[in-house]
């Protein structure tokens, strides 16, 4: 499900991709919708090894573009948004699972944001991420609801013990599932400056490359200047490439704001 961002909005430049990788199925999904008055990103991943992920994610999905489009815009409460919209989508998502044993229901993590005026507010659960870059740089990214976050935090292992950690793809918090409303994490009002690029993305995208190449997109390359469509792609399968013969569905949507 997309939707495209119209031409009056010329200070927006956006771009998604999503890539099956080594696996039999695509369980994740990326929209971008918007108008001049608003624009909201969103990224879903159904957690492989549970019942209908590709279905849990497509079901998150489409109640968070729904409740955008239904919303009036512009958001006169953009983090209360996020936060009523995320909830909404895991009570979706835990109504596809009823009557199913609890270690088996419909699961996905998510990573939204939205960009309104010269702002932007994200939210997240589970591993999916958002990176806000500026001039080739991650100036901020969300911390993973993991159990391996969790130790990095803590200064128990290094960035480079975690990348290859046996319990790495073990989420703490996650949208479906149980009927309790999971943890989120929300970001607050960001100042955009010109250039600034929010990328979202599911750990498929983000486990094959590190923040200094996730900071390239939309960079120049080699003296030439990069649209963000051609430089997400050639991440993404980049990332893909890294983490073969075993990668995962690799997902992001990417949007470059620039002052009108």
């Amino acid at each position: 499900m997309r939707s495209s961002v119209p031409e009056r909005s010329v200070q927006i430049e956006h771009a998604d991709l999503s890539l099956v990788g080594n696996r039999e199925e695509n369980q994740d999904r990326v929209a971008i919708a918007g108008d001049r008055d608003a624009l909201l990103l969103a990224v879903v991943d159904g957690m492989g090894g549970h019942a209908d992920g590709a279905q849990a994610a497509e079901i998150a999905l489409r109640t968070m573009v729904g409740e955008f489009w239904e919303a009036s815009r512009p958001l006169f409460d953009p983090e209360g948004f996020l936060h009523l919209t995320m909830g909404r989508a895991h009570e979706a998502v835990v109504a596809l699972g009823q009557g199913l044993p609890p270690d088996i229901r419909p699961r996905a993590t998510c990573a939204v944001g939205l960009i309104q005026g010269s702002s932007a507010w994200w939210a997240h659960i589970g591993d999916s991420r958002v990176y806000l870059i500026r001039g080739g740089a991650v100036i901020d990214r969300t911390r993973d609801h993991s159990h391996v976050e969790l130790l990095l935090r803590a200064g128990r292992i290094t960035e480079t013990q975690a990348a290859a950690h046996p319990m790495r793809n073990y989420v703490e918090c996650c949208i479906g599932g149980d009927p309790v409303l999971p943890e989120m994490s929300l970001s607050g009002r960001r100042a955009l400056q010109s250039g600034d690029i929010l990328l979202l993305c599911s750990d498929g995208f983000w486990t094959g490359l590190p923040d200094l190449q996730i900071a390239s997109v939309g960079q120049p390359g080699q003296g030439r200047a990069r649209g963000l469509k051609d430089s997400l792609a050639d991440l993404g399968e980049r990332a893909v490439q890294a983490t073969a013969p075993l990668a995962d569905n690799t997902t992001a949507a990417a949007v470059r704001w620039s002052a009108a």
